[in-house]
């Protein structure tokens, strides 16, 4: 009887053992559960702050621009400059407007949706357009990329399907009122 007491006994342990293992694996799921939605929150965070600092620079650049306008009104037309610069407003689409005339983010975008209309596929979800560009599923990335895509869409670079899928395409479009700052 002592050696089946003795397999009880280290049978019992293993079971204690296993159990506070267990307790264990629960608790630090519940703390990676917890990360994983205080992440999500900093990383919407960071996304509306990039979002405002990019449309304060967008209305800045508007007044800017109307400033120069009203000063400069007697004086010749100047060329406008095509470089992009980062955060810089979109610009309407008209014919001979290369797509080097967008920021780079927005030039990523025409550039998905271009590739995927050149492989014929059709268009595209602001979610799929995120993961074709590497950023993940998260709502702050996807919905960066679907402000984006509206913009262009609403400044003629792209075309917004009634399903509200993106898809390539360019129309002219009115030039939005100066006071808008979208």
């Amino acid at each position: 009887m002592v050696e089946g007491c003795a397999v009880a006994s280290v049978l019992g342990m293993l079971e204690e053992r296993e159990t506070a293992a267990r307790v264990r694996v629960e608790g630090l799921r519940e703390e990676v559960a917890r990360l994983a939605e205080v992440l999500d929150a900093a990383e919407i965070e960071l996304d509306r702050r990039v979002i405002a600092r990019e449309e304060l620079v967008e209305a800045l650049a508007v007044s800017a621009a109307e400033s120069t306008a009203v000063t400069t009104e007697a004086e010749e037309e100047a060329v406008p400059s095509l470089a992009p610069v980062p955060g810089s407003t979109v610009p309407p689409w008209r014919e001979g407007l290369p797509v080097t005339a967008l920021a780079p983010d927005y030039q990523r975008i025409v550039g998905v949706l271009e590739h995927q209309r050149s492989t014929g596929h059709g268009p595209l979800r602001a979610k799929e357009i995120a993961v074709e560009l590497g950023l993940g599923t998260t709502p702050a990335k996807v919905e960066g990329v679907r402000s984006k895509a509206r913009r262009l869409a609403e400044r003629g670079w792209l075309l917004l399907e009634a399903s509200g899928a993106f898809s390539a395409g360019r129309r002219p479009v009115a030039v939005p009122d100066a006071g808008s700052s979208a």
